[in-house]
């Protein structure tokens, strides 16, 4: 008898398609990767003890040394709650201190070769630079919680609706945005002390000379309308009259204009700069 062996019958294999790989100049993908830089960002941050004492631990005691050494002198020499100034005074104070510590940040990635690494990788390439100023607003987001936290302890109090508190903590973000981005094109072109000594410089003339300690015409006469335009007078205004009393739609628009202001001046140098630094490491 003759054996016949049956052929096994031949299984369909299915292919799946392949999606193709996104551009790496796609906005999904910048939106991704900006993301991604975010996270990381705020990972490095929340492991640093400086960074926490400096987004947090400063800031609630720069306000509690406001309160206890001068809030009741300009309370009574005005009229008006002092905490009521000392509150956004802080909050931009914060933004603007903070922003030098995250500067000095990418001087340390550009030094140890992380902005070159990743300028070679397949990411877009404004997604590191988005993704430092999102992580930016979302640090001065959390200190501006936090501070007006500290700030109701010590009788601070929202009398103009949840809408006007929420603009309220929406203007120190915006700000801050801004500030970061004139921050990182300085970052780019200057080393860390010369840095600091600048930052530190504007810091100082932008916190004693504004509306947030007295108000404007305790100033010299001369020195008045400075004091009155410049960006922290109005933004520390705007903050005022949405938590308590006074103007709203002036002093927010000129804080709006000085943050479009910094963005449209310093966003070219700041790209410029950041490419630099990842290119070539210097």
């Amino acid at each position: 008898m003759t054996t016949v062996e049956l052929a096994e019958p031949t299984r369909a294999v299915a292919v799946l398609p392949v999606a193709p790989p996104r551009s790496e100049r796609a906005l999904s993908t910048w939106v991704g990767h900006s993301l991604i830089q975010c996270k990381r960002l705020l990972l490095v941050w929340t492991r640093d003890p400086a960074t926490t004492i400096q987004t947090l631990i400063y800031p609630a005691l720069t306000l509690l040394m406001f309160r206890v050494v001068l809030g009741d002198s300009i309370t009574h020499a005005t009229g008006k709650p002092a905490i009521y100034g000392f509150v956004p005074l802080t909050a931009l104070v914060a933004a603007m201190s903070g922003s030098v510590v995250s500067a000095l940040g990418f001087k340390g990635e550009k030094y140890t070769g992380l902005l070159g690494r990743f300028w070679t990788m397949p990411i877009h390439r404004a997604a590191g630079l988005t993704g430092r100023l999102l992580a930016e607003a979302i640090r001065v987001l959390i200190t501006t919680l936090f501070i007006l936290v500290v700030g109701i302890c010590l009788g601070f109090r929202f009398w103009n609706g949840p809408l006007a508190a929420v603009a309220m903590i929406c203007i120190p973000v915006l700000f801050g945005v801004g500030f970061a981005v004139l921050v990182t094109a300085l970052a780019t072109f200057s080393e860390g002390v010369m840095l600091v000594n600048v930052i530190g410089i504007i810091n100082t003339l932008l916190m004693f000379f504004n509306s947030g300690f007295v108000p404007v015409f305790a100033y010299p006469p001369w020195l008045q309308r400075t004091v009155e335009n410049q960006p922290m007078s109005t933004a520390i205004d705007a903050m005022k009259g949405l938590a308590w009393d006074g103007p709203v739609a002036v002093p927010l628009m000129k804080t709006l204009a000085w943050t479009i202001g910094f963005i449209v001046v310093f966003t070219y140098p700041a790209v410029r700069g950041y490419r630099r630094a990842a290119e070539t490491g210097a």
